[in-house]
């Protein structure tokens, strides 16, 4: 049972990618709207009975010379039917491209991790950026700089502080079929400092399909007692655009 649910969850999401080329292309051209969806799952049973989830959407619509985006990132992980991790982190953004090379980015996100010591963290900023190396055909690099402030939540109290938040996002088409990316942030507060950095390699199976590896960390300079200061994560995912 368990082996045919790992093959049907992989059969549905190569039907999904077969059928989404089209209505991709329809998105993309009519309301310039796009998709993506990752999902990875680990099942066991027998001695160890054991599930990890691993999933995130990003959804990006452009209008104009804005561009609104949303995202959702979340792990869940059990061991013999206790749950030992589990982590959602939603950001909302919206750009204003001021030319082809500068932007200011507004943000929001919300980080609940059920293991970290915290019932919640929330951050809002406003960012000027700018694009770099443009007369690159597959590179894309833009930074961030910009200040904002950040909410944390512990059970009985809340705190508050101004952060100053810088960005950095990097996008190598390796090869037709191969795109690398790698995101790194820095929220600077008088209380606690988060940074923040993901590499990751895509490779296409086809056209709107694609298979990635990630990793993941995040530091954050004070935390509750008892609690690491550093978060890791390696993950291999199904990527489907829509």
């Amino acid at each position: 049972m368990l082996k045919l649910t790992q093959t049907s969850l992989l059969a549905s999401l190569c039907l999904l990618g077969s059928l989404g080329g089209q209505s991709a292309l329809a998105q993309e051209t009519e309301d310039a709207l796009s998709t993506e969806i990752e999902l990875g799952a680990i099942f066991t049973s027998g001695n160890t009975k054991d599930e990890n989830i691993k999933f995130k959407s990003n959804m990006v619509y452009l209008r104009e010379s804005w561009e609104y985006g949303f995202s959702i990132d979340g792990f869940r992980s059990s061991k013999d039917d206790e749950l030992a991790a589990q982590r959602i982190y939603t950001v909302g953004s919206a750009t204003y491209n001021l030319d082809a090379d500068s932007f200011i980015l507004s943000r929001i996100a919300h980080e609940d991790d059920r293991f970290s010591g915290y019932d919640s963290q929330s951050d809002a900023s406003v960012s000027y950026g700018h694009n770099l190396l443009r007369e690159r055909e597959n590179i894309d690099w833009n930074y961030t700089i910009g200040a904002g402030m950040r909410y944390s939540r512990e059970p009985g109290d809340t705190t508050s502080e101004a952060i100053l938040r810088l960005g950095s996002e990097l996008r190598w088409n390796v090869s037709e079929n191969a795109l690398f990316v790698q995101t790194l942030s820095v929220e600077s507060g008088s209380k606690s400092t988060i940074s923040r950095s993901e590499s990751s390699i895509q490779s296409d199976i086809m056209d709107n399909l694609s298979m990635k590896f990630a990793i993941k960390v995040k530091h954050q300079s004070e935390v509750p007692i008892g609690r690491e200061k550093t978060d890791s994560e390696a993950s291999v995912t199904l990527l489907l655009r829509l």
